[in-house]
């Protein structure tokens, strides 16, 4: 699986973090067939601190925080699931600055049921 390595190159390790492939994404941050496209959403999990969903949310404006939701990417009693999306001019810097959080482990693609 390619990630998102090849948009910012990686010299700091930190965009290994995104686990998929930035490349589908158009200059908006969306995806899909030129008639149909749509913002992918992602979710990560942060420790419960208010002072990391701060931090999250001035980075993120399109983050939303679960506190009771292990969401798919298996967060534990002891972390917030937060789900964000690409809909945004700057959603690369959004990314990048999201992974560069020593408590963000990993970015995976959210997918809703």
């Amino acid at each position: 699986m390619l990630t998102g390595c090849s948009v910012f190159g990686n010299s700091s390790g930190t965009m290994d973090k995104i686990q998929f492939d930035l490349n589908r994404l158009d200059e908006l941050g969306l995806q899909g067939q030129p008639d149909s496209l749509l913002a992918l959403s992602y979710e990560f999990c942060i420790p419960d601190n208010i002072n990391y969903v701060s931090e999250v949310m001035a980075i993120d404006p399109t983050v939303v925080v679960y506190k009771q939701s292990p969401g798919r990417i298996g967060c534990t009693e002891q972390e917030y699931l937060c789900i964000g999306n690409t809909a945004t001019d700057d959603y690369l810097e959004v990314l990048k600055n999201l992974s560069k959080l020593r408590y963000v482990k990993e970015i995976r693609e959210a997918f809703f049921e």
